[in-house]
């Protein structure tokens, strides 16, 4: 991959070569991306993907990097962030807001224009294409409940929209995380509110949230689904792992779910630490923990 040709062919594009992940992902761990893109645009995006099937270069789109790992080896191909993508536009009761929007920004948009349903949100770090992509939720809500439809990019450069019931929702999980796709953008239908009455939903939320996780420290957020009939949080604490150190990780003293990078941690202390937990709780309890965050790259 000549670096030369890379900027030629895609000069209107922020691109950095060899790029150390761990300064963009929320753990503060990951090696390097061979390319990171920053488009601005859908068109700066298909540009990406069309120059990428041309030279045969594997992509992927990484979001926020909130809910996510990347291992120390770092990650081959070309990297794409979507962080310039970000406007938010309101249409009566409906919110249009491209894929790098952050979701909590969103929720302050919904607040401004009296428009309730977003509140849940309020407090997930995630980007708005990652919260669609996973389906994200806290406190009783979840994307699919407002979702509309998402316009995305397949492989092939063709742009598709696809409905709520097209997304085949269910807990963390959305059609898409079965298809090779970029989302652009994604519209949100809410009802008319009282903006005090939301403020005041989203002020509690937040409370909860700063009162029971640890946002002081670096972390890739929820770790692990919620086993059926089980809370995650209660099974590490019932197995005595609650505050075990591995390397530069540790499992949350504040909450049992998160794992915390308290001392340099690596990406293969986050691995390792959380294969740990896994044979621990199925041995333990016969409970098999699935992973929340996403883990990629060598």
């Amino acid at each position: 991959m000549n670096k030369v040709e890379v900027m030629n062919e895609l000069n209107d594009i922020t691109l950095f070569f060899d790029e150390p992940l761990m300064n963009f992902t929320f753990t503060k761990t990951g090696g390097p991306a061979d390319i990171l893109a920053f488009p601005k645009s859908k068109e700066e995006v298909a540009a990406l993907v069309d120059y990428c099937k041309n030279q045969d270069i594997p992509w992927l789109v990484l979001g926020n990097a909130s809910n996510l790992i990347v291992r120390d080896g770092g990650i081959r191909g070309m990297v794409i962030m979507l962080e310039n993508m970000k406007q938010v536009s309101v249409e009566k009761k409906q919110i249009i807001v491209e894929a790098g929007a952050k979701l909590i920004d969103t929720t302050y948009v919904a607040l401004e224009n009296e428009l309730t349903g977003f509140e849940f949100a309020c407090g997930i770090p995630g980007s708005v294409g990652g919260a669609v992509y996973m389906n994200a939720g806290a406190y009783g809500g979840e994307i699919k409940d407002i979702f509309t439809s998402v316009d995305i990019l397949l492989e092939d450069g063709t742009i598709q929209t696809l409905t709520n019931k097209d997304m085949q929702f269910s807990y963390r999980h959305s059609a898409i995380q079965g298809m090779h796709a970029i989302i652009l953008q994604a519209t949100f239908s809410l009802e008319a509110g009282n903006a005090d009455t939301i403020k005041a939903k989203m002020d509690e939320l937040t409370e909860l949230r700063e009162s029971k996780q640890p946002l002081e420290y670096p972390s890739c957020g929820s770790v692990f689904k919620r086993p059926e009939g089980h809370f995650t949080g209660k099974l590490i604490q019932d197995a005595g792992l609650q505050g075990l150190k591995w390397g530069g990780a540790q499992i949350s003293e504040k909450h049992a779910g998160f794992i915390v990078n308290i001392d340099h941690a690596t990406a293969t202390d986050y691995v390792e630490l959380i294969a740990h937990i896994q044979q621990v709780i199925k041995e333990k309890f016969d409970v098999s923990l699935e992973t929340e965050v996403r883990i990629i790259g060598e």
